[in-house]
């Protein structure tokens, strides 16, 4: 059984990417549903002050907090290997890093940032935008359900 710092630790981990997880969710179920449905160039403009507004400390601090405390699982677990749930907290751990911190980094965070480029109202942003929503919702559904995926099985380790 895991106990002492270290169920706090991965306890951290189950709060943090479940979190994230929540916010990624939101994206996937309504709000780029809905940002889909406004006129292109009121969807990249919203679409961009979305992505300006999500750059808050507490936002940054759950999302990349989230990655530290991951990592730190993982070290944690190879340096201790501890004999209940190492599967898990790797598992939990790569998932996340891989699946929803690295997702942001390599496929959403470009896309956004090609987004800012154009200006609203231009025929390459309204052609890029269809591009646009297409593709960083398909990640996002993956970096959803990555962190999903790594706060249970961070649950599963602790049970």
């Amino acid at each position: 059984m895991i106990d002492g710092p270290y169920f706090v630790l991965v306890l951290l981990g189950v709060l943090g990417t479940g979190l994230v997880a929540g916010a990624f969710c939101g994206f996937s179920a309504f709000v780029m549903r809905g940002l889909a449905s406004l006129p292109p160039a009121q969807g990249v403009a919203a679409m961009n002050a979305i992505n300006r507004a999500a750059l808050t400390p507490a936002f940054m601090l759950v999302f990349g907090g989230s990655a530290v405390l991951c990592a730190i699982i993982a070290v944690v677990t190879f340096v201790l290997w501890p004999d209940d749930g190492t599967v898990e907290l790797l598992l939990g751990s790569a998932l996340y890093l891989f699946g929803s911190f690295g997702l942001t980094v390599v496929a959403n965070v470009p896309r956004n940032e090609a987004l800012a480029r154009l200006e609203p109202g231009t025929a390459e942003a309204a052609s890029y935008w269809q591009v646009y929503l297409r593709e960083w919702t398909l990640w996002n559904h993956v970096r959803t359900l990555a962190s999903a995926a790594a706060a249970l099985v961070y649950v599963l380790a602790l049970s």
